[in-house]
């Protein structure tokens, strides 16, 4: 339904782009580079406010990685990739980061502990075998000030053991994409680190402290992406206003971004606002005015169990279907 009603918006942003490049997100990639480096070089005489930037840089660098992973802003996966290329945030590969949120993007699989690679939902059966403590860890971390307080560690985690599980388990050609995804990251590094140590003259773990607090703003967007439901559409939410929707390039219009992935990020708002109520009767009114709302409902509470609704058994069965 809603690749044939937006159909127009898709024509009258073609015929306003110059064709296979979306200019926007190119200066908008220029200008996440330039703010990066400024904010580094200001680190002797401003540090505090360095850090801010750097962190603000980091969560763009990733939200512009987003972009590239969806053929933006060119038609050419390995142009975009070029344009992004260099590992701002330092911890997961560009081609890793790729691999797992497309497989995110099978909208039947949302949620599932097993195959939805981004779920912060736990089967059953897992959870139980957990220490008490990571239980409790992951409990805070079902609120939104646990998510941005201790997620990007949990997140991080998660993120090297189920990398380290797939290196030692995959054979062939999944194999042969894992070592080179992490060889070209590694060879990013490489410049980034060398801009950190010696162009910044900054300190390692202060650098990391601004990957750190990238990630707990990312973690803000993430909190509420999605939820359990039995209608595939209604785990998705839409966040309908937000004054950091430049920092996450209107992803907050998550169920928009989900059915659409090929609309760029600037034109995510004229979507969404020519069919309001559509978009809001397929999430089921899984929606929120904007993230002030979600603070206040869930700073302190969950928003959903950390074990999934269906339990262990369901999952399983799916997944062997």
């Amino acid at each position: 339904m809603f690749e044939h009603t937006n159909a127009d918006f898709e024509h009258a942003l073609r015929r306003t782009l110059r064709p296979g490049i979306e200019w926007p997100t190119v200066l908008m990639i220029a200008a996440c580079h330039v703010v990066w480096l400024a904010a580094g070089l200001l680190y002797a005489a401003t540090p505090w406010v360095a850090v801010a930037l750097l962190a603000i840089a980091i969560a763009l660098h990733s939200s512009l990685q987003h972009e590239a992973i969806h053929r933006h802003p060119t038609r050419s996966a390995g142009l975009n990739e070029a344009l992004v290329f260099l590992p701002l945030g330092l911890l997961i590969p560009y081609r890793r980061y790729r691999e797992t949120h497309l497989a995110h993007h099978v909208d039947s699989r949302i949620t599932d502990p097993y195959d939805d690679p981004e779920t912060f939902y736990w089967a059953a059966e897992d959870h139980r075998r957990l220490p008490r403590l990571a239980r409790l860890l992951l409990a805070c971390n079902a609120t939104l000030l646990g998510r941005m307080v201790m997620g990007p560690a949990i997140a991080a985690g998660r993120f090297l053991n189920a990398e380290i599980r797939l290196g030692l388990a995959a054979r062939g050609a999944e194999a042969r994409a894992w070592r080179q995804g992490w060889a070209l990251h590694a060879l990013g590094l490489i410049p980034v680190l060398a801009a950190i140590l010696v162009f910044f003259a900054m300190p390692l773990m202060t650098y990391v402290a601004a990957v750190y607090c990238a990630m707990a703003l990312l973690g803000l967007r993430g909190f509420c992406e999605h939820r359990w439901a039995t209608a595939t559409d209604a785990r998705t939410v839409i966040v309908e206003r937000s004054r950091l929707g430049w920092l996450f390039l209107n992803n907050n219009l998550h169920l928009v971004h989900h059915k659409q992935p090929q609309l760029p990020w600037y034109a995510l708002p004229a979507a969404y606002r020519a069919r309001r109520s559509e978009w809001l009767a397929l999430n089921e009114g899984y929606v929120f005015t904007g993230y002030r709302a979600v603070l206040r409902a869930f700073a302190l509470r969950a928003k959903e169990p950390v074990v999934h609704p269906l339990g262990s058994a369901p999952l399983a069965e799916s997944r062997a279907g």
